[in-house]
């Protein structure tokens, strides 16, 4: 069973089991704890009365046999993890389009976003692997060049666009997840209504904390804002580091929603964090090179899509539409939405002659 020098070791039962090294350590518990319905008594045992439960909820669009281990919101968190969308996130604006080594990404926002919510989901007795799946597909719906896509795409749609619900209804739609899943991330926008789950409702608060504290770190980093200048309730409430800040907001959710049976946070962090997040849009995000890198988002998608819906024979899902119907105008929508930011900017060059000037600051291309 050698191979590339790494060694499957035959011993006890050859016939039966490969050891993977000869002093591999023997597995706690019983077989009998693999069973998949075993596993979801277990749970429904451990989690508050108002958590989700996985037995019985695995309502898909398409029906499915289930899993045999794995319950239905671990099958989902799976699904997203390994889906080409969420891969994308790492080639997606966060706030700063094509960042420096150590600023966020939508991937990394959407990681962080995770590990908030499931420390919610953990200390309030919540589903946490549905939780997880919510919180890891919440953005996954987002354009090239951050929030800037959503006006970008808005014109060509009924309704809109909204990452959110376009991220539940559109991207992950091939993924055949459970209703309460696409649910949280449809519904994890504060704009859209309230999700049916308390997980979904970490989830929504966990996206809030995590990007109000680490866009802020990401422009200290970049040398745009300085602590010194948060506003006093922040800095008294929860200081002027990350880590301190997003602990002092977690405990808040833990303590007000234990205390109210509700998903909530008490008033006073509440308020820091409605103040800090309004510290951010001045500051940050509707900074004048903000606003100016927005609108060369949105000039650089619109006449992406224009191009691709006057030529929906190269458009993966529409290739017989009629040039310049909606028909071809949403599938043009699909196709430059799923691009990557770069890949976004090569198209433009490649395709439109675009002037690299007039890319968004911050794409590493050759200018």
């Amino acid at each position: 069973m050698d191979g590339h020098g790494d060694r499957l070791i035959q011993r006890a039962h050859p016939d039966i089991v490969v050891f993977g090294r000869p002093d591999s350590p023997g597995a706690p518990g019983s077989p009998d704890g693999l069973d998949r319905t075993g596993r979801e008594a277990a749970e429904d045992a451990r989690l508050a009365p108002g958590a989700t439960r996985a037995a019985g909820a695995g309502v898909r669009t398409e029906p499915e046999a289930p899993d045999a281990v794995r319950t239905c919101f671990e099958r989902d968190r799976d699904r997203i993890l390994h889906a080409a969308a969420f891969r994308r996130l790492a080639g997606k604006t966060q706030v700063f389009i094509f960042p420096a080594d150590h600023q966020r990404t939508r991937l990394t926002h959407a990681l962080e976003v995770a590990q908030v919510a499931t420390a919610l989901a953990d200390a309030l007795g919540l589903n946490r692997s549905l939780t997880e799946a919510i919180a890891l597909g919440h953005d996954c719906g987002h354009g090239p060049g951050g929030h800037a896509s959503e006006d970008a795409f808005s014109p060509y749609l009924p309704g809109g666009y909204d990452h959110a619900v376009w991220g539940a209804d559109v991207v992950l739609a091939p993924l055949n997840l459970c209703a309460p899943t696409l649910d949280g991330i449809r519904n994890h926008s504060w704009s859209q209504p309230t999700p049916s789950t308390p997980e979904g409702e970490a989830v929504a608060w966990a996206d809030r904390i995590a990007y109000v504290c680490h866009d802020f770190e990401d422009a200290v980093s970049a040398g745009i804002v300085d602590p010194a200048h948060l506003p006093a309730t922040v800095r008294h409430q929860c200081g002027e580091r990350r880590s301190s800040q997003i602990s002092c907001f977690i405990t808040g959710v833990v303590e007000a929603s234990s205390q109210s049976g509700t998903i909530a946070m008490d008033t006073a962090r509440a308020d820091a964090l409605a103040e800090f997040r309004a510290f951010d849009y001045e500051h940050i995000y509707l900074r004048p090179a903000s606003v100016a890198q927005a609108q060369a988002v949105i000039r650089l998608l619109r006449a992406l899509v224009e191009h691709f819906a006057d030529r929906p024979d190269l458009l993966p899902e529409a290739p017989d539409a009629d040039a310049g119907s909606a028909h071809a105008l949403r599938a043009a929508v699909t196709y430059v939405a799923g691009m990557t930011d770069r890949f976004a900017c090569q198209q433009a060059i490649e395709r439109l002659d675009w002037a690299v000037d007039a890319l968004p600051r911050g794409v590493d291309l050759p200018r």
